[in-house]
């Protein structure tokens, strides 16, 4: 009776309807995000250095609060969702700054979830929340954040900000011991960006990649590079006092690690001076010694206050990854749900009468369904251990590419239809590529990471992501992948 265009457009009429009457809190609100981006574009931050954080938050809310409206007239001018997102984005940053990451986590991850197009804000918040994964030691899952705020910049014409992206992802490649990976992103962005700050910033991340792989000499060689700089940051200094505390010298590590002492307050870097003092300083007695070792024990009580509120932050980020919510459907749906409802108890009540008919026709459909579901699970069962028995007789890599003809793909698609049911054409609406239809084979076969990198071919570092990709084309996740195949040879 009523579509789902009809359903749209009633929502659409409503929420002009009071967008035409924005009650005075509402502006008030539009007012403070503006004002928040004025001191954002002279470096300065709303609640910090000018207005009131109280006042932020209070616009944040509400302006939250008319999100759902706001999302749906965003498709005409943009600019509701935009004041939003940047409302989001102010917060998150605010509420950053006073050490409540799962907070600003929660306001980052409302600003991805408003219609904006405003790309450069969204390039901002993912950067935010790579920061807070970072910072968490979620090192892949904070390069999946500044791999989409370069996709943001990238979309916005920045090509700036989107090396600087490049170079963050670089970096959480190197924090993982990937120094070949970072060396290639690395190499991307010096042969296409001239920019001067973005290249320090890949000496840097240079510096931090050779530190990962106990190339101490290199990492001193980049840092050095870098302390012609008017104001050396305290992270290239730390590394400098890590690597002559890794080569023995012990004179230029305590230097090093004094200095940073003497500039930076951020509770990580001072851990590391701590430590290296501790362990290096041979000028000083049992007694100072013991000081400074106390004194690293209340840095790290500080460290594991912030990890588990930065665990907290990161546990919101995955359970939205996993879900994916369109908020104008949802109003559509309940709004569309009520007027069927409605319908239906009229219905019923007028078919009163056949109450009893319909009742034994439908226990007779579901007797009948159920046996059918009966021999279905028989008949996917039989399928899934068939299956299984033939897996176990391709337990090395020479007997997989004998029996499928691995390396001619059109032999081998013929021979996995014909092994796993038709298992090809079952994949055919879902549009993969030849290496991922290779992938679902192998997964299907319980090969292992081994084999899956030499068969495929593809890169060990990129397996796992090539097989999240792969498997949010089916709509499931890794885990699942194998347990979807087999419910597609049933």
């Amino acid at each position: 009776m009523f579509s789902g265009r009809y359903t749209y457009i009633l929502c659409l009429m409503l929420a002009v309807c009071l967008s035409a009457c924005t009650p005075y809190a509402v502006r008030e609100a539009q007012t403070v995000a503006a004002e928040a981006d004025s001191l954002w574009q002279n470096g300065r931050m709303y609640g910090i250095d000018e207005g009131d954080s109280a006042t932020l938050a209070e616009a944040y809310e509400t302006l939250k609060g008319h999100s759902a409206f706001s999302i749906q007239l965003s498709d005409f001018s943009g600019q509701p969702s935009d004041t939003y997102a940047h409302a989001c984005y102010h917060y998150g940053r605010l509420l950053r700054k006073k050490d409540n990451p799962v907070e600003a986590m929660q306001a980052f991850i409302s600003a991805t979830h408003t219609r904006t197009r405003d790309y450069h804000i969204l390039g901002r918040v993912y950067s935010n929340m790579g920061s807070i994964c970072h910072l968490a030691g979620e090192f892949q899952l904070s390069y999946d954040m500044y791999e989409k705020s370069a996709d943001m910049f990238w979309k916005n014409g920045d090509t700036i900000n989107y090396y600087y992206a490049l170079n963050d992802m670089a970096f959480e490649l190197a924090e993982q011991g990937k120094k070949e990976e970072t060396i290639s992103l690395l190499l991307q962005i010096e042969n296409y960006c001239t920019d001067e700050g973005v290249l320090l910033k890949t000496i840097e991340t240079k510096a931090e990649a050779c530190l990962y792989v106990s190339q101490y000499d290199s990492v001193l060689y980049y840092t050095y590079l870098l302390c012609s700089q008017r104001n050396i940051p305290s992270n290239i200094i730390l590394l400098r006092a890590k690597s002559f505390s890794f080569l023995g010298q012990k004179d230029s590590a305590v230097h090093y690690a004094n200095h940073i002492l003497s500039i930076s307050n951020e509770i990580f870097n001072k851990n590391s001076a701590l430590y290296i003092l501790t362990h290096n300083d041979d000028s000083k007695g049992k007694q100072d010694i013991l000081m400074t070792a106390t004194e690293r024990s209340d840095v790290q009580k500080l460290i594991e206050i912030y990890q588990r509120k930065s665990a907290c932050a990161i546990q919101l980020l995955e359970q939205d990854i996993k879900r994916t919510p369109n908020l104008l459907w949802l109003y559509s749906s309940i709004i569309t749900l009520v007027i069927v409802g409605t319908i239906i108890i009229v219905y019923v009540q007028y078919k009163r009468r056949k109450k009893i008919l319909l009742s034994q026709q439908i226990e007779n459909l579901m007797i009948q369904n159920k046996k059918a579901k009966t021999l279905h699970e028989a008949h996917h069962n039989e399928i899934v251990m068939d299956v299984e028995q033939l897996c176990a007789t391709f337990q090395h890599e020479q007997d997989l590419y004998k029996f499928l003809h691995w390396n001619n793909f059109s032999e081998m698609c013929e021979l996995s239809n014909r092994y796993f049911y038709n298992i090809i054409t079952k994949l055919q609406p879902y549009k993969l590529s030849q290496k991922e239809i290779r992938l679902c084979i192998l997964i299907l076969l319980k090969s292992d990471t081994q084999q899956m990198v030499n068969m495929i071919p593809y890169s060990h570092s990129g397996l796992g992501k090539f097989k999240y990709t792969t498997a949010r084309k089916f709509g499931t996740t890794t885990q699942y992948l194998r347990v979807f195949l087999l419910g597609l040879l049933g």
